[in-house]
């Protein structure tokens, strides 16, 4: 019989208690384990672990992988009694068969700490260990060439206020190799020119180290460039001039009022509108025009489908109890808001405090689809609301820690708490209206347990501020007031950056709804004036989407010069885009002068006026329109395709508008004017400009083909027209 005495020394402890020299399961081992990756998702981390051996995904349950450690199997992966002969230690090292092959050698610091805590009787996660509080990176240099080496090093903050240097058990990660690369253990080489970040972790915490590589050619600007006193365009310029990029010229006027009518209203510019502002020499006329369409409805329309996406008003996937009026009433309701002017904060707390009915509420609509049969707090609703309303991503932490940002799982269960006291009454479309109750039981308390068994979790908003309930109060009230809070930069910065991504196609942070401390703006410094001008504003779309569009930055021609053809991230010029799918179908229509057929509706409705995204449309579906399954505007394609080009150019549909016999061709043909007069009006009416010398020579050289048709030369010039690249893409 083995003595009680030997017993107690090689058992591990599950007390927590340790000698002095043990090094510690929270700041040392679960570290080593993420460093070496085999708590990650490829390996010992997924679900169902790997070879046996399941480790919670980047450590976020260490109690759980103490026991997996030490536990499983009879304890047979670790030996206190001989340490090196530890399984664990063995294949780490390669001496046993590892799937993960060789990860270290035993003069490592890592092998030397995993040996130590065996050794020591392996100590499991100690509670009365101060809690990290934050993670600080030693200064770098503003800016560096091509070649340099820079060493990173990352100092951890403890509650109790001590500090120590981490860099060796910290996790480094670059946001652009072609700029900057970082080794496992934090040197930093500078490979080329332009902006990025090294993303730092360790534990849950998360940094970011700004890596800034100047051209080595100052290309100036064209000197046509007239000042600018824009706030915007002083943010651009500083940035630009740091890293030696230019800026490209001015897009001429004609482009301009084509490039903003199609972003306010996703209409083209009649020939009359272009001939009128480019004739008009009025200094001021680009604000005028932005007042003029912000006030149309073609405005409200556009704006309506672009808060209907970030909404995802849909009808569900399965067991739909809305139908198709709920996601017209929703749709209706959200032009309402928009043609009244109800201010972000206002709409948001409309959306949030949503309840009854569908009829009574039309809000209730995006409830519905984000709870679906799910309970509230269980639902889709807590990562829902974060992604519209604060631009972040959060969904993942509902299981475990979040990979790139300071969430916690705990940190979502605490918000998911605020809707613990909702129920969703579902009921079929013959049963009555399905019905959202703030307070279905006035008994029950306020919270959601934790799935693995911790403790009972209250609502507590995503900065870990306490939460003062009422207990007769709807607990969403806390979290609307939070979100909307003055206070809280996110939810104005989250909306600047898309509509900053809607007028200038790319948002100063990429994906829009991925706001996060590891992914930092290509501007710092413009979205922190973006974010305060809306907030400001008193949150008034109209006023940002004026502030951006008077800007040069906006006017900025889409051509490029031999200095800045590689810049996508600092507005250097206009970024060309394929117009969106409804954009696109509703400007072949009129420039066609013949509007779509869609089921159900008047003939004359516009793509964009459409409410449900599930209704047919092959030309829709194949140009990427939004299924509305996530509030990212990413989920809108703007990938050009083979199967778009072929629609184009061979599809049926777009022939039978040319062909239409009440139709601009018909018209223009049938009309006065010799055939390179009625080609000018063709191209004013597609392009928003009169042909150029090239494309009068080209016309000309087709008249004077043997047999020529006037008529069908100018066919086939519109059919040319519609399939370009000029037609097709904002620029």
């Amino acid at each position: 019989m083995v003595p009680l005495l030997l017993l107690s020394l090689l058992a591990p402890d599950q007390t927590g208690s340790k000698t002095p020299a043990a090094p510690s399961f929270l700041r040392e081992i679960v570290p080593v384990f993420t460093r070496l990756g085999c708590n990650q998702g490829a390996c010992h981390g997924k679900g169902a672990g790997q070879n046996g051996f399941r480790l919670s995904l980047r450590g976020y349950a260490p109690a759980q992988d103490h026991e997996s450690i030490t536990r499983e199997f009879s304890g047979r992966r670790v030996s206190a009694a001989a340490p090196p002969e530890s399984e664990l230690l063995r294949k780490i090292t390669g001496e046993a068969p590892h799937e993960g092959g060789k990860l270290v050698d035993k003069a490592a610091r890592e092998y030397r700490v995993l040996h130590d805590w065996i050794l020591a009787g392996m100590p499991g996660p100690d509670a009365n260990e101060p809690a990290l509080e934050k993670i600080t990176l030693d200064p770098l240099p503003d800016q560096g060439s091509t070649g340099d080496r820079w060493r990173l090093k990352v100092r951890a903050h403890w509650k109790d206020g001590q500090h120590h240097d981490v860099t060796w058990l910290a996790r480094f990660t670059s946001n652009n190799n072609a700029i900057a690369s970082v080794t496992p253990d934090g040197a930093v080489t500078l490979e080329g020119p332009g902006e990025t970040a090294i993303q730092v972790g360790f534990q849950s915490e998360v940094t970011v180290a700004t890596v800034r590589v100047p051209h080595r050619v100052n290309t100036p600007s064209p000197d046509r460039l007239p000042p600018s006193s824009h706030p915007i365009d002083r943010s651009i310029a500083r940035q630009l001039e740091a890293l030696r990029i230019p800026m490209s010229g001015l897009a001429d006027d004609a482009t301009w009022l084509r490039r903003v009518c199609l972003d306010l209203t996703g209409r083209l510019p009649t020939p009359a509108q272009v001939d009128a502002f480019v004739t008009d020499a009025d200094p001021g006329k680009y604000g005028h025009q932005v007042d003029k369409l912000l006030a149309t409805p073609e405005f409200v329309d556009l704006w309506t489908l672009f808060l209907a996406e970030l909404f995802q008003n849909r009808r569900e996937r399965d067991h739909d109890v809305r139908g198709l009026p709920g996601v017209r009433s929703f749709h209706a309701w959200l032009r309402e808001e928009v043609a009244a002017g109800t201010p972000w904060d206002a709409l948001a707390r409309r959306i949030l405090l949503a309840t009854g009915t569908v009829s009574q509420d039309p809000a209730v609509g995006y409830w519905i689809v984000g709870v679906g049969e799910a309970q509230p707090a269980n639902s889709e609703m807590p990562a829902m609301i974060a992604q519209a309303f604060l631009g972040t991503r959060v969904g993942c932490a509902q299981c475990h820690n979040h990979p790139t940002e300071r969430y916690t799982q705990e940190d979502y269960l605490h918000q998911a708490a605020y809707l613990s006291r909702l129920k969703l009454e579902r009921k079929g479309p013959r049963q009555g209206d399905t019905s959202l109750v703030p307070l279905a039981d006035p008994a029950a308390k306020t919270g959601v347990s934790h799935p693995r068994g911790g403790p009972f979790l209250e609502p507590r908003p995503l900065d870990r501020t306490k939460a003062n309930l009422q207990a007769d109060a709807d607990p969403r009230a806390h979290l609307t007031a939070w979100v909307t809070a003055q206070a809280n930069p996110f939810f104005a910065r989250a909306m600047a950056n898309r509509i900053w991504r809607h007028l200038m196609g790319r948002g100063l942070v990429e994906p829009v709804d991925d706001l996060r401390a590891t992914n930092p703006a290509a501007n710092p410094e413009l979205l922190d004036l973006l974010e305060r001008e809306f907030r400001t504003s008193g949150y008034r779309f109209n006023h940002l989407i004026r502030f951006i569009a008077t800007s040069q930055a906006y006017r900025r021609s889409s051509a490029t010069l031999e200095g800045n053809k590689t810049d996508e991230r600092h507005h250097s010029h206009f970024p060309a885009r394929r117009l969106p799918a409804e954009v696109l179908l509703d400007a072949l229509c009129q420039a066609t002068g013949s509007p779509e057929d869609f089921p159900g509706h008047p003939r004359g409705t516009r793509a964009v006026q459409l409410a449900d995204p599930g209704l047919p449309s092959r030309f829709l579906t194949t140009f990427g329109r939004s299924e509305r399954v996530t509030a990212c505007a990413c989920e809108k394609s703007g990938d050009v395709t083979l199967p778009q080009v072929l629609h184009l150019l061979n599809g049926d549909r777009l022939l039978e508008k040319i062909n239409h016999p009440s139709g601009v061709l018909a018209r223009v043909s049938k009309g006065g004017g010799t055939p390179l007069q009625k080609a000018d009006t063709l191209h004013r009416i597609c392009l928003a400009r009169p042909m150029d010398a090239v494309g009068i020579k080209a016309f000309q050289e087709a008249l004077a083909e043997r047999d020529a048709n006037p008529d069908e030369v100018l066919a086939d010039l519109f059919w040319s027209l519609l399939n370009s690249k000029e037609f097709s893409f904002q620029h």
